[in-house]
């Protein structure tokens, strides 16, 4: 017997469980199909090395669709301030000069993805299937397409969305190519306990060799950043612990402060990866399945969330209307808001990236330079700050806080 859905997620990682509670409540049927969910929380586990700096707008829909408090009662660290500098451009952000509590929320990736798969749950319309793995993806333009699972269920979906990752199995299956590259660097992630007691800062140093950054944990603990080249970090991966941190203390700057123990560690390398469609007749990709993204700025997850918005309100609509939801008129107009966003997004980054990870004279004074004028000019500053929050642009109503069931 096979089970006809109108939506199948492949996928329950943060944006695919993002893009279930999207449709929650709604009249459409749909499945989340995961290999394997995560372990349960304890708040006396120590802070996992996965964590996103989430913006404004994801935590708006995350709390929209009613798993904002699914963090909340785990474990999260709310940032006021945000600075960034090199040698002599300076400029810091404070979420009080445009009236928010917050600039964002750090949270561990994998609290982010309970709260969500813990919401999904609740909704009658939605089945969690898990653990499971695809066997075969049988997909023809035109029709429904159908997912044999390892235990030989079979799903069918009017959209197939693909939320598996950047090796995506449902784009290959489905023959929606990619442009890709490296960045030919690595990032060093390191989890600490500082002598600081709670911060409410983050902060992007700018060095030759790479950006050096600190993201604020719960209670006295950060994780550092450390972006370098693959020997480097392979490197400083191999050093024991005291020896790391006598590096930490050598290379980073003095507002890190004292670092107490060094008490993980973890790298990944550096890629772009952009596929040359988001949607084919019955198909969606989005979060790393359609992008990955330099994260110097922490936004890879955030635009992954506005994807997960953007696609359950295309959906929704178009079911209201009685439109075909699988028709590719209706699904060009999700990749119709977030394809070319992204894309903006993708290419901010790289300028960024390109502009500062160098030590060449007229670029060092350019970069220096604007740093001090975004000090100085107050509302470039605080468009910035927007834009790092996720507010600017034309946003999906979940991201405004809108509902849309």
């Amino acid at each position: 017997m096979k089970e006809n859905f109108d939506v199948v997620i492949v996928g329950g990682g943060m944006v695919g469980a993002a893009v279930a509670c999207s449709l929650g409540g709604s009249s459409l049927s749909v499945a989340v199909i995961e290999s394997a969910l995560p372990e349960a929380f304890e708040s006396t586990q120590p802070h996992d090395l996965r964590v996103s700096a989430l913006s404004i707008a994801s935590k708006n829909i995350i709390e929209t669709v009613g798993a904002w408090t699914g963090i909340e009662n785990r474990r999260l660290c709310p940032f006021r301030r945000m600075r960034v500098w090199e040698t002599a451009g300076d400029t810091e952000f404070n979420s009080d000069a445009i009236d928010y509590p917050a600039l964002g929320y750090i949270v561990e990736n994998r609290i982010t993805q309970l709260a969500l798969v813990d919401r999904l749950q609740e909704f009658e319309n939605i089945q969690l299937i898990s653990p499971a793995n695809i066997k075969k993806i049988q997909y023809t333009n035109g029709t429904n397409t159908e997912i044999e699972l390892e235990d030989q269920r079979i799903l069918t979906a009017k959209v197939l969305v693909a939320a598996d990752g950047g090796q995506s199995k449902v784009r290959q299956s489905v023959g929606i190519g990619v442009t890709s590259w490296d960045y030919k660097q690595h990032a060093l992630v390191i989890y600490i306990s500082t002598a600081y007691e709670q911060q409410d800062i983050t902060w992007q140093r700018f060095v030759p060799s790479g950006p050096q950054a600190f993201l604020p944990l719960s209670g006295p603990y950060g994780s550092l950043v450390w972006y370098n080249t693959p020997d480097e970090v392979k490197r400083l991966k191999s050093l024991s612990y005291p020896a790391l941190k006598a590096e930490l203390t050598t290379v980073f700057p003095d507002c890190l402060g004292e670092v107490n123990e060094i008490l993980g560690v973890a790298s990944f390398p550096l890629k772009r990866q952009h596929a040359q469609n988001y949607v084919k007749s019955g198909i969606a990709l989005v979060g790393d399945a359609a992008h990955m993204i330099n994260p110097l700025a922490g936004q890879g997850v955030n635009i992954g969330l506005l994807d997960a918005a953007a696609l359950g309100e295309v959906l929704i609509e178009a079911s209201k209307n009685g439109q075909d939801i699988g028709s590719l008129s209706v699904l060009t107009r999700y990749e119709k808001l977030r394809r070319n966003e992204n894309l903006k997004m993708m290419t901010v980054m790289d300028v960024f990236y390109q502009v500062f990870s160098n030590d060449v004279l007229p670029l060092k004074f350019i970069r220096n330079l604007g740093l001090g004028l975004a000090e100085r000019i107050l509302p470039a500053k605080n468009k910035v700050m927007r834009a790092a929050m996720g507010l600017e642009g034309k946003l999906p109503k979940l991201a405004r806080g809108e509902t849309i069931v």
